[in-house]
């Protein structure tokens, strides 16, 4: 009975890995090692900046927020900590979309967490 190898397999592995490299530079997108070792470091790359894209949003929305509260004459720490004591849960992506988008909005809730702090210092 005569060997079996690879034919088939081997040929849809490289055609899916080389696939996946398309549009790489060079080699990485012609041979099938390099592309295979191109990919997996691609895939490092995504996975790590994938977390890295949240931190960086986030640190967007506290400086928008920060910006907004200092144009109101308060402190972004005094804020947030006035909205969690009046219970308002809005996270920061929206309270920055409401700094820009609806001010009026973002005045009241200014006022309701200024209202908080004052009646938390009184009360010590």
């Amino acid at each position: 009975m005569p060997r079996a190898r690879k034919g088939a397999a081997r040929n849809k592995a490289r055609r899916r890995i080389l696939r996946s490299a398309r549009g790489y530079w060079g080699t990485k997108s012609r041979h099938k090692q390099q592309a295979k070792v191109a990919l997996t470091r691609a895939g490092q790359f995504a996975y790590r900046d994938r977390r890295a894209r949240r931190r960086e949003f986030r640190r967007l929305w506290i400086t928008r927020i920060t910006a907004a509260c200092r144009m109101r004459g308060t402190r972004y720490s005094r804020f947030i900590n006035g909205l969690q004591n009046s219970g308002i849960a809005l996270n920061r992506k929206m309270l920055s979309e409401l700094a820009i988008e609806d001010p009026k909005s973002f005045d009241r809730l200014v006022e309701m967490a200024e209202e908080k702090t004052t009646a938390q210092a009184f009360a010590r």
